[in-house]
């Protein structure tokens, strides 16, 4: 049975546009950024139209694939700790059943300064976050063999979001709020009316561009490759027969910091025990590649396996994904006009963390659009350009 869809109550910032706000704006892209941005503006009173090539979640996008990890650790970075608490209130509010708590626990091989930077923050916005010494880690999970870790960090509101399925869910609450959706593929250079393959067109008065890893390709001049797709392969493995020793509620979110950032995901909703490699990989079309497994990644998550899930080294493979981060070249997400069309709003770099944020950044991208709010620096296109101009200048000095 489909999980029932609550209406999303209007934020202050949508309440206090709803009244004036008769504004046409087309949405391109029905994964997380676009379809919650989508939910926004029309729960503010826009007249909105969401438009996707493959439907919402698809299997090319990157907001593709079973769950993604929602967590608050960001450093010593404000901006997206407070993102994530608002993004938690408006997960819940949509549907719970989205939501997975599991906590989640940071393992460090060696410098844990990450981590601590920011327990200031966190502590200021109410996520509570307990050290553990890795002799009582060792005994709470002994699934897990904690042979390198030097210190563990056990952060208590984390989980798992339903990633493909929430696609979904936020667009039928879109529609559900009056919206209007499409199928369809809008042609390159289209910046207004859209024109669409089928030889149709949509006009609007604001055109905002969510396309994920197709962002540099629809915007070669302002976007090119500071967004680089990058390819990722996920795996489950089968967990043993009758153990609920890998399950939600047994087994924490894990992230281990070593050579390479490996996190996984305890076995959600029988689907096996997820492992993935943070490691940006080579780079991918997202429209044409052929998405196997390769035996050499496998290889790798099996030697992984061996060293910190002994009891998994010989698991078998029971599913993979191959999906694809959009990588900004700071990590940083995009969120800013179009330096050349005051009416054109790009959204993206999502950068393989994007996901767990994307109501907030609904939310901000609404009330930048319609209420002219400023978004944050680090989110705009011109330090992009100020990252290259720093670039070369290092370069011209070697």
């Amino acid at each position: 049975m489909a999980a029932s869809v609550a209406a999303v109550p209007l934020s202050g910032i949508a309440r206090r546009a709803h009244a004036d706000s008769n504004a046409r704006i087309a949405v391109v892209g029905a994964g997380a950024f676009g379809s919650w941005t989508a939910l926004q503006l029309r729960n503010a009173g826009a007249d909105v139209t969401l438009i996707d090539a493959w439907g919402p979640g698809n299997s090319r996008s990157s907001s593709g694939g079973e769950t993604r990890v929602i967590r608050a650790i960001y450093g010593a970075d404000r901006v997206y700790v407070e993102m994530v608490k608002r993004a938690y209130e408006l997960w819940e509010t949509l549907d719970p059943s989205l939501y997975v708590e599991t906590g989640a626990m940071w393992m460090h091989r060696g410098d844990d300064a990450y981590v601590r930077s920011s327990l200031p923050i966190l502590h200021d916005v109410g996520f509570i976050v307990d050290k553990l010494s890795v002799s009582d880690a060792a005994r709470k999970y002994p699934q897990i063999d904690f042979s390198g870790v030097k210190s563990v960090y056990y952060e208590r509101r984390a989980g798992a979001l339903s990633a493909r399925r929430a696609c979904g869910v936020v667009r039928d609450a879109f529609v559900k709020a009056g919206g209007r959706y499409r199928t369809g593929s809008v042609k390159a250079g289209s910046l207004g009316p859209l024109r669409l393959e089928d030889g149709s067109s949509v006009e609007a008065d604001v055109y905002v561009f969510a396309c994920g890893p197709w962002l540099g390709r629809v915007f070669p001049d302002v976007v090119g490759d500071r967004v680089r797709p990058s390819r990722q392969e996920v795996y489950y493995f089968g967990t043993p027969r009758g153990s609920e020793r890998y399950r939600a509620g047994n087994l924490p979110i894990w992230i281990d910091f070593g050579e390479r950032i490996i996190y996984g995901i305890p076995d959600i909703a029988a689907r096996g025990f997820k492992f993935a490699d943070d490691t940006r990989g080579e780079a991918i079309d997202p429209t044409t590649a052929e998405r196997k497994p390769t035996q050499a990644g496998i290889a790798r998550a099996r030697h992984f396996l061996a060293e910190r899930f002994p009891e998994l080294a010989k698991a078998p493979l029971i599913a993979a994904e191959v999906c694809q981060y959009e990588n900004s070249p700071d990590g940083n997400l995009i969120m800013d006009r179009h330096p050349n069309a005051r009416n054109v709003w790009l959204l993206g770099g999502g950068s393989g963390h994007g996901f767990k944020l994307s109501p907030a950044v609904g939310e901000m991208a609404t009330a930048a659009i319609l209420l002219g709010k400023d978004v944050p620096a680090q989110f705009r296109l011109e330090r992009l350009r100020n990252l290259e101009k720093r670039k070369t200048q290092f370069e011209s000095k070697d």
